[in-house]
C-alpha cells in the first residue's frame, strides 16, 4: 500500500460517490496539502492511516493514538524537516475540517490555532506580543507589514465585525469573490500568531465558506497551498516607488477556481515582485523572468540550457525540459537552491523532485554545495 499511497492517495476518495468517504478524503487531503505552506511534508505512515481512516478501519480518535505512538517510539531522533508537527497538524485539520460546529468569532480563531498547535507550539493560542517581519521569496525577500502587537486583537474583533455585518445580497459571484478575496487577505494580514498564521487562517475561511452555503469538497486548498499563501502576500505589499502595488487579483484567481469551478491556471512565479515588474505584458503565461532581478536575455538563456539539455540527456519530455529551464531561469548559475525551491517553482511532488535533483546531479548540470545545509545545489554548466 505505501507505493499506492506516494503516488496518489486521495485522488479516488474526492471522487467517491458515498459522502462520508468524498468529505473525509477532502478533509484529509486539504490537511496534508496546507502543510506546504511552511515547507513541511508529511510522512507516508501519515497517509496511511488517514486512508484507513477514509475506508472507515479507524476513527479519527484511533488514528490520532497510532500517530502518537508512532513518534514515541521514535522520541529522540532527529527531525529536521518537522514531519512530526506536519503529520500531527495534518490530522488536527482534517479533525476540525470534519466537524460542522463553528462560530465566526476572534476566540473561534484563537481556538483553531491551540487545538491544531498545542504541544507544538509553547505559544498556541496565544497572541503574540512583539512585531514581526518575514523574508518573503515572492517579494524577493522583503516583508508584508503584519499587524501591530499592541493593535491585534482589536484588529482582529473589527475584522470579523465588519464582515459579519457585510450583506452578500444581489452581489454577483464576481462580486462575492472579490470580497471574499479581500477579507482573508485582510484577516491573514494581522498575523495574530508567532507561527501557524496560514494554517489557522485557511482553516477558519474554510469553515466560515460553508456557513455561507459554498461546497469546497474540492482539491483547489491542497493543491494550490502555497500559492494561496503567496496570493496573500501580494495583496497586502506595496513598493509604489516600483510601481507595485497590492493586489487581490491572485486570491481572487484561487477562489474563481474553489467557489466557481473555474480552472484558472496558479503559477507562483507568476506573482513573483520581478516577474510583473520584469515583463510588464498581460500574457504572463509566454514570459519567462528573470526573478533574481538578472538583466540577461531570456531567451539567449533558455537558448542555451535547453541546447545543454539535448546533448546530456537527448530524449528528455518536453515538460521535464521546462522544468529545468524555469530552474535556471529562477535560480542562474549563481543562487543555491533546495528540493523544497524546485518543489514550490514547478509544482512537482517530493518524490519527483528528487528524482529530477538526482539526473541532473548524476549528468553534471547541477552540483551539491556545501556549508548551506544538506541538499543544497548550484547549476554548474558555466563553471
Amino acid at each position: 500500500m505505501a507505493e499506492d499511497i506516494r503516488r496518489d492517495p486521495f485522488e479516488e476518495y474526492l471522487r467517491d460517490e458515498e459522502p462520508g468517504r468524498r468529505e473525509l478524503g477532502y478533509a484529509w487531503y486539504t490537511a496534508i496539502g496546507l502543510q506546504a505552506v511552511d515547507g513541511l511534508k508529511t510522512s507516508d505512515y501519515l497517509k496511511e492511516t488517514a486512508v484507513r481512516n477514509i475506508v472507515g478501519e479507524i476513527s479519527l480518535d484511533d488514528a490520532e493514538k497510532l500517530l502518537n505512538s508512532y513518534y514515541e517510539e521514535r522520541r529522540g531522533e532527529d527531525d529536521p524537516d518537522r514531519t512530526e508537527e506536519a503529520d500531527q497538524v495534518s490530522l488536527r485539520i482534517s479533525r476540525l475540517l470534519s466537524e460542522s460546529s463553528f462560530s465566526f468569532t476572534p476566540n473561534e480563531y484563537i481556538s483553531i490555532h491551540r487545538k491544531l498547535f498545542s504541544g507544538i507550539y509553547s505559544h498556541a493560542g496565544k497572541v503574540r506580543d512583539y512585531n514581526i517581519t518575514k523574508k518573503e521569496w515572492v517579494l524577493d525577500g522583503a516583508s508584508v507589514t503584519y499587524g501591530s502587537a499592541s493593535e491585534l486583537m482589536e484588529t482582529l474583533k473589527y475584522d470579523l465585525t465588519e464582515e459579519k455585518k457585510f450583506s452578500y445580497k444581489k452581489l454577483s459571484q464576481e462580486d462575492m469573490v472579490k470580497h471574499l478575496a479581500g477579507f482573508v487577505s485582510r484577516l491573514w494580514q494581522i498575523h495574530v500568531f508567532a507561527e501557524g498564521n496560514t494554517r489557522t487562517t485557511a482553516v477558519f475561511f474554510i469553515k466560515y465558506l460553508r456557513t455561507l452555503g459554498f461546497d469546497v469538497t474540492n482539491d483547489i486548498f491542497a493543491e494550490n497551498a502555497w500559492y494561496f499563501r503567496n496570493a496573500m502576500v501580494r495583496a497586502n505589499y506595496n513598493d509604489l516607488k516600483n510601481g507595485i502595488h497590492e493586489t487581490t487579483e491572485y486570491i481572487e484567481l484561487f477562489l474563481r477556481n474553489l467557489l466557481m469551478g473555474e480552472n484558472n491556471e496558479l503559477h507562483n512565479r507568476s506573482m513573483h515582485i520581478r516577474f510583473r515588474e520584469e515583463t510588464g505584458k498581460a500574457d504572463i503565461e509566454g514570459q519567462k523572468a528573470d526573478i533574481e532581478g538578472q538583466k540577461a536575455d531570456i531567451e539567449g538563456q533558455k537558448a542555451d540550457i535547453e541546447e545543454l539539455l539535448e546533448s546530456k540527456i537527448p530524449g528528455l519530455t518536453g515538460k521535464t525540459k521546462k522544468h529545468v529551464t524555469d530552474m535556471f531561469l529562477a535560480f542562474g548559475d549563481e543562487k543555491i537552491f533546495g528540493r523544497s525551491d524546485v518543489e514550490k517553482l514547478s509544482g512537482l511532488k517530493t518524490t519527483r523532485t528528487s528524482e529530477l535533483l538526482k539526473m541532473l546531479c548524476e549528468q553534471g548540470i547541477i552540483a551539491p554545495v556545501k556549508g548551506y545545509g544538506k541538499g543544497k545545489y548550484r547549476f554548474t554548466h558555466r563553471q
